[in-house]
C-alpha cells in the first residue's frame, strides 16, 4: 500500500505542476481553448489517444465485451486503431485544421454556424454538446472509482470527488496546453502500464498458451455457439454481429465527437499531421488492442453466476483481474486508469465549457464579454460542469457501457455526417444538418425511454435492439445516408458563400519534393 500511495502522490503532483506551469502561457481565449494552434505532433497525437481511451475502455468496455466476445474483442481495439485513429487523421486532420482556421472557429458548434451560415444551428448544437457530454463524463468517473474502491477501500463518492478536484485544478489553471502536456505524460504511463499488466496477468495463469487453453475449454453461454467450447478463442467470437456494432460505435464515433475532432483544430503544421497520424495509430494499437485483449481473458479470472453473468458484474471484471498483481504493478495500474480517465475528463470539460461560453453565453451577452471575462467564464464553467457530472456519477448503478453508448450515439449520430461531409462536399445544406441532429438526439432519447420502461427487446439480423451501443452505431451510419439525401431535396446554400468557405483549400503552398512531384510539359 505505501508503494501504491507514493506512486499516486507523485502522479498528482506532476499533473498539478503542469497546470501551474501552463497558467502563464494561457492568457488568451485562443491559448486556453486551442493552445494557440501551436501544439506539436507528439503532444497532439498523445492528446488524441488519451482523450480516446479512458477508464470506460479499460474497466467498462474491456470487461463487458471481453466477457461477451472473448479474445475476438481485440477486433474492437484494431478497429479503433485503423478507423478511429489512422483514417480519422488521414481524412479529417488536414482539412479540419485548414477550414477551422479559415473560418476562425474554435468549437464544433461555431464551425457549424460559419460553415452553414446559421446562428440557430450553433445554439442547438452547443446545447446538444453540453447535455450529452455529461453522461460520458459520468461514465469516466464510474470506471475509475470502482478500481479505487477495490484497492483503497475508499468510498465511491470520495473517489469521484477527488478525481474531479484534481482535474479542475490543472484544467482551470492551464487550459488546453495543460491538458495536452498532461496527456503526453499520461500517455506514456498508459503504454508502459498496459504491456506490464497483460504480461503479469497471463503469467499468473501459466503464460499465454496455458491461458488460451483454459479459455478455449469454457463453453459459450448464448447465441449460435451456446454449449460449445472454443467460441471465446475463435477468430470472430461467439457473437460476430453484435461485435460489429461495438467496432462501429467505438471506431467511427470519434469522427463526430467534439472533444476528438477538436484536437485537429490545434495542429501546428504539416509535419505534425504526418507524425501525429503514425504516433496516434501505434498508440491506439497498443492501448486499445491491449485493453480488449486483456478483457478477453475475463472468464478465466471471474466466475459466472447461474444466469451466465460475471458474479462481480461487468464493471468489476478487470478490477478483479488486478487483485493478484504485485503492489508496485497495482500502483502502475491505478495511475494508468487515473491517467486514462483524467485525460479524457479534461478534454470533455474543456470542450463543454468552451462550447457553452463561446457559442451560447458570449453571443447572448451581445459580445460584451472581453478577453478576460470570457476566460473567467470558461474557468467557472469547467467547475460547474465537473460538479454536475459528479452528481450524476454518484449513481454508481449506471452501467458504464450504457452511459457511453447513449452519449456517443447522440453526439456522433448528430454531428459525424454534417462535420465530415461538410469538409468535403459543397452540397450539404443547412436543412440536412438540422434533420440529422434531430434524428441523432431523437433516436437516442426515445431508445433510452423505451429501454427504461422495459419496452424494447429482441433482435434484428442478429443485432440486439436493446443495446445502446448498437443504437449509436445505427444513428451514425444512418446519418451518412440521411444528410446526402436531405441535401439533394432541400434548398442549396448561397453559391458565393460556399465558394468562399472552400477557397481555403485552393491557397497555394510551396512544398518539398517529398510531398509533390514537379509538373512537366507533355
Amino acid at each position: 500500500m505505501p508503494a501504491i500511495i507514493s506512486i499516486l502522490i507523485i502522479y498528482v503532483i506532476i499533473a498539478v505542476a503542469i497546470g501551474v506551469f501552463c497558467h502563464k502561457r494561457s492568457k488568451t481565449v485562443s491559448d486556453y481553448v486551442l493552445g494557440g494552434r501551436s501544439i506539436g505532433p507528439w503532444i497532439t497525437a498523445f492528446a488524441y489517444g488519451t482523450s480516446y481511451f479512458s477508464a470506460v475502455i479499460f474497466i467498462g468496455y474491456a470487461g463487458q465485451f471481453g466477457w461477451n466476445f472473448g479474445l475476438a474483442s481485440t477486433w474492437v481495439g484494431i478497429g479503433n486503431a485503423i478507423i478511429g485513429s489512422l483514417l480519422a487523421w488521414v481524412l479529417m486532420g488536414r482539412r479540419t485544421r485548414v477550414m477551422t482556421k479559415h473560418l476562425d472557429s474554435a468549437t464544433m458548434p461555431e464551425f457549424f454556424e460559419k460553415r452553414y451560415c446559421s446562428k440557430a444551428l450553433k445554439i442547438i448544437s452547443a446545447v446538444v454538446v453540453f447535455v450529452f457530454l455529461i453522461p460520458y463524463t459520468a461514465s469516466v468517473y464510474n470506471g475509475l472509482s470502482r478500481l479505487f474502491e477495490m484497492i483503497f477501500k475508499i468510498d465511491y463518492a470520495w473517489c469521484v470527488i477527488g478525481m474531479a478536484v484534481i482535474t479542475a485544478i490543472y484544467v482551470i489553471l492551464g487550459g488546453y496546453k495543460a491538458a495536452a502536456y498532461n496527456d503526453f505524460f499520461q500517455g506514456i504511463i498508459m503504454l508502459v502500464g498496459i504491456v506490464a499488466v497483460i504480461t503479469v496477468a497471463l503469467n499468473s495463469k501459466g503464460g499465454f498458451a496455458a491461458a488460451v487453453t483454459e479459455l478455449s475449454q469454457i463453453e459459450a453461454t448464448s447465441g449460435d455457439f451456446a454449449g460449445m467450447s472454443g467460441a471465446y478463442t475463435s477468430f470472430f467470437g461467439p457473437d460476430p454481429v453484435n461485435l460489429l456494432g461495438v467496432v462501429i460505435l467505438t471506431s467511427l464515433g470519434t469522427w463526430g465527437l467534439p472533444q476528438m475532432v477538436h484536437k485537429f483544430y490545434t495542429i501546428k503544421d504539416e509535419k505534425s499531421i504526418h507524425t501525429g497520424t503514425i504516433v496516434s495509430t501505434i498508440f491506439a494499437i497498443i492501448v486499445a488492442g491491449g485493453c480488449y485483449y486483456l478483457g478477453g481473458y475475463g472468464r478465466i479470472f471471474v466466475e459466472k453466476s447461474e444466469d451466465g453473468l460475471p458474479v462481480t458484474g461487468f464493471d468489476g471484471i478487470v478490477p478483479t483481474m488486478m487483485e493478484s498483481l504485485p503492489d508496485i504493478l497495482i500502483g502502475i495500474v491505478v495511475v494508468l486508469v487515473l491517467s486514462a480517465s483524467m485525460s479524457t475528463l479534461s478534454s470533455l470539460v474543456l470542450t463543454s465549457s468552451s462550447t457553452l461560453t463561446l457559442d451560447l453565453i458570449k453571443p447572448f451577452s451581445k459580445n460584451k464579454l472581453d478577453e478576460k471575462k470570457t476566460m473567467l467564464c470558461m474557468r467557472v464553467l469547467v467547475a460547474v460542469f465537473l460538479a454536475v457530472s459528479v452528481i450524476i456519477a454518484l449513481n454508481k448503478n449506471n452501467l458504464i457501457t450504457d452511459l457511453m453508448g447513449y452519449s456517443w450515439g447522440a453526439l456522433a449520430g448528430s454531428f459525424l455526417a454534417p462535420f465530415l461531409l461538410g469538409l468535403f462536399w459543397k452540397g450539404v445544406t443547412k436543412s440536412a444538418v438540422f434533420v440529422n441532429i434531430a434524428f441523432g438526439v431523437g433516436a437516442s432519447v426515445i431508445h433510452l425511454i423505451l429501454k427504461s420502461a422495459g419496452m424494447i427487446s429482441g433482435t434484428i439480423l442478429g443485432f440486439n435492439l436493446a443495446s445502446p451501443v448498437n443504437l449509436g452505431a445505427f444513428t451514425m451510419l444512418v446519418g451518412l445516408i440521411l444528410v446526402p439525401i436531405v441535401s439533394l431535396l432541400t434548398p442549396k446554400m448561397n453559391k458565393n458563400d460556399v465558394d468562399e468557405i472552400f477557397s481555403c483549400y485552393d491557397e497555394k503552398r510551396t512544398v518539398s519534393a517529398k510531398i509533390a512531384l514537379e509538373e512537366t510539359a507533355e
